[in-house]
């Protein structure tokens, strides 16, 4: 394993911010780069990145990464804002994955995104350790941004029961995923149940995840379950379920379940008698992938998504 800096910050009132990359096999090839925690909250992401270290630190020593192949785990790059609890930049409110390809001249986070990106960029494959811009529970599932760039479907080879293709939006072209398929890496976004609490079990099922597909793609060359066979659907196609009015949010089944058409999957009640405002109705036989979870709710938020029994 060598350990390096890839980026490092001058700050006036704390320590510096020093990016750490470390990489494994032969360092002078760019087979995989798998990128942890951009934001402060980014907790999960940070711990699964520090568990893969872990595992390919053991794999290295017993000659279990494939010649010919180098790894790079990027575990943090924001820890100054993971240090005082907040999830963007802690000066600035800005968010490092919305700054790609990033500007050596320009803001702070523009500089954090330009660093990253000049050693990363190159790869053939990248994984990023992403978190869901709403507050709930879903599916742990893998995501590819389907664009002009995209070469290569390999969402199989993560072997998770459910894969998501994206049709990227105008903001997307500044996120790391779009930009690094600009530059020829084929790139992926891996979503864990949790972000800012570590969960073992989800850690270690995202773990799995990533060394499976590096199995698959003969990067490593050591015994690994196959996982499941993957429903790949497109992020679109699925159904989404809005909140018909503001309250307390109390749900009534769990993500994965497989829920009926007219079943109440929720209720909106009012906060000051309980009173039931709303029921949410399955509109048809589905899967829950997400469900909304802070307990107060505002009209029109999404309270669920399901995949449709038909797109299994």
């Amino acid at each position: 394993m060598t350990e390096k800096i890839i980026f490092a910050l001058e700050s006036v009132y704390r320590e510096p911010l020093e990016i750490k990359a470390f990489c494994f096999g032969d360092t002078s090839k760019k087979t995989i780069c798998i990128m942890g925690a951009m934001r402060g909250n980014e907790v999960q992401q940070m711990y699964v990145c520090a568990r893969l270290v872990q595992e390919l630190k053991i794999l290295e020593i017993n000659g279990h990464i494939a010649k010919n192949t180098g790894i790079m785990v990027i575990p943090c790059a924001n820890y100054h804002s993971m240090n005082i609890g907040k999830r963007f930049w802690a000066m600035d409110n800005t968010d490092i994955n919305r700054m790609f390809p990033g500007y050596n001249l320009g803001e702070t986070t523009q500089r954090i995104a330009d660093g990253i990106f000049t050693e990363i960029q190159g790869f053939e494959y990248g994984i990023q350790l992403a978190s869901f811009y709403q507050p709930g529970r879903f599916l742990t599932h893998v995501k590819q941004m389907v664009t002009e760039f995209t070469t290569d479907d390999g969402l199989a080879y993560f072997g998770l029961p459910y894969a998501l293709k994206r049709s990227p939006k105008p903001y997307d072209t500044t996120t790391l995923n779009y930009n690094w398929q600009l530059w020829n890496t084929k790139a992926y976004s891996l979503f864990t149940h949790s972000t800012d609490d570590m969960k073992e079990d989800s850690a270690e099922n995202a773990l799995n995840v990533i060394m499976r597909f590096m199995k698959k793609r003969e990067i490593i060359n050591y015994p690994i379950h196959a996982g499941y066979v993957t429903s790949i659907i497109n992020e679109s196609d699925m159904l989404q379920i809005h909140s018909p009015c503001g309250g307390i949010c109390r749900i009534k089944t769990k993500i994965g379940d497989v829920v009926e058409r007219g079943q109440i999957i929720a209720e909106i009640l009012n906060p000051l008698t309980c009173e039931i405002f709303a029921e949410i109705e399955v509109p048809e036989k589905a899967t829950v992938f997400f469900h909304f979870e802070s307990p107060l709710i505002v009209e029109g938020t999404v309270i669920f998504k399901l995949v449709k029994n038909n797109d299994f």
